[in-house]
C-alpha cells in the first residue's frame, strides 16, 4: 500500500507533460517516443528483475528509451516524406498551370496574328501580275520582274513555339 502515492504521481506527472497543448507541439516524436518508451521499459525491467528492481528499471528504461526514439524517428520521417510528396505534387500542378496558361495566350496571340494578316484584296500581293497592273506602260518597259515571296507560303503557326518555322513570318520551301 505505501507504493500506491508513487503510482498516483507517476500518473499526475505523465498527464501534466502529454496531457497539455503547448507540451505536445515543443516535442518532436523522436522525444516523445524515448520518453514513453523509457518509462514503460523502466516499469518492464522492474517487473521483470525481482531481485533488484532498481536495475532491472534502470536497464529496461535505457533500453526502452532507445527503441522508443527509434520508433518516433520512423514516425517523424515517414512524415516529412508525405509532406515532400505532397510538396512536389503541388510544385507539379502549379507548372502544369502556368503550361497551360501559356499554351492558352500562345493560341490567343496566334489566333491575333493570323486575324491580322488576313488579306483583303482579291489581287495577291506577291504576284508578278499585280505588281504589272498598277505600273503605267512607260514603267512597265523598265520594270524587272521581282519574286519577293512568291514561293512561299504565309505561316500561319508564326509566333506558336509549339509548331515548325515559329520564328518565321513565311513557310519555307521544302525542296
Amino acid at each position: 500500500m505505501n507504493k500506491l502515492p508513487y503510482f498516483f504521481a507517476l500518473i499526475v506527472l505523465l498527464s501534466t507533460v502529454f496531457g497539455s497543448r503547448s507540451a505536445q507541439a515543443q516535442w518532436s516524436p523522436q522525444a516523445k517516443g524515448a520518453v514513453i518508451g523509457g518509462l514503460g521499459g523502466a516499469a518492464a525491467g522492474a517487473l521483470i528483475n525481482k531481485r533488484n528492481r532498481a536495475v532491472g528499471g534502470v536497464v529496461g528504461g535505457v533500453a526502452g528509451g532507445a527503441i522508443g526514439y527509434g520508433v518516433g524517428k520512423h514516425i517523424d520521417n515517414k512524415r516529412k516524406e508525405r509532406a515532400r510528396i505532397a510538396a512536389a505534387n503541388r510544385a507539379a500542378a502549379i507548372r502544369e498551370q502556368e503550361y497551360r496558361n501559356s499554351l492558352r495566350r500562345s493560341e490567343s496571340r496566334r489566333e491575333t496574328l493570323v486575324a491580322s494578316r488576313t488579306q483583303t484584296t482579291a489581287v495577291p500581293v506577291n504576284s508578278l501580275t499585280a505588281s504589272t497592273v498598277s505600273m503605267t506602260p512607260a514603267m512597265q518597259l523598265n520594270a524587272q520582274p521581282t519574286a519577293t515571296n512568291v514561293n512561299y507560303l504565309p505561316n500561319d503557326a508564326y509566333g506558336n513555339p509549339s509548331n515548325p518555322y515559329s520564328t518565321s513570318e513565311y513557310r519555307r520551301k521544302s525542296w
